[in-house]
């Protein structure tokens, strides 16, 4: 079973927070998408926009599960429009926010995010719980 990962890339310390994520998912037998791995990052004069564009695009087709970290005030649009794709195909999709000024997400998120979502998991922790139960199906 694979995994897509949909979250901001614009600083290391989101590509970090990813790659945790990946981790989580391989130790526990999922295969990954990675877009800044696999795909890869926007050039500054954006040439490579449709190289990454499709790229992404096959990732969500190729998984079977979407994990979309939510983290900030707005979620991330491209995180966004990788979550629409993935809903629209049926896929689940599992948020994780952990954010220090988010203190309820069911409030605060769009209610569009939060309707697309199977699961939404508030730590690494608690991800782990969810991703075991989807190994085990």
């Amino acid at each position: 079973m694979k995994i897509y990962i949909a979250g901001p890339l614009h600083t290391e310390g989101e590509r970090i927070l990813l790659e945790k994520i990946d981790v989580i998912c391989k130790e526990l037998g999922f295969e990954t998408y990675l877009p800044h791995r696999d795909g890869q990052l926007l050039a500054k004069d954006r040439s490579n926009l449709k190289q990454i564009f499709e790229r992404d695009c096959e990732g969500v087709d190729k998984c079977s599960i979407v994990i979309a970290v939510l983290n900030g005030f707005d979620v991330d649009s491209g995180t966004s429009w990788e979550m629409g794709c993935a809903f629209s195909k049926e896929k689940p999709i599992i948020g994780y926010i952990n954010h220090i000024l988010i203190s309820d997400p069911q409030k605060q998120l769009n209610p569009m995010i939060l309707g697309s979502l199977n699961h939404l998991a508030g730590s690494l922790d608690e991800l782990k719980q969810i991703l075991s139960k989807f190994k085990s199906q």
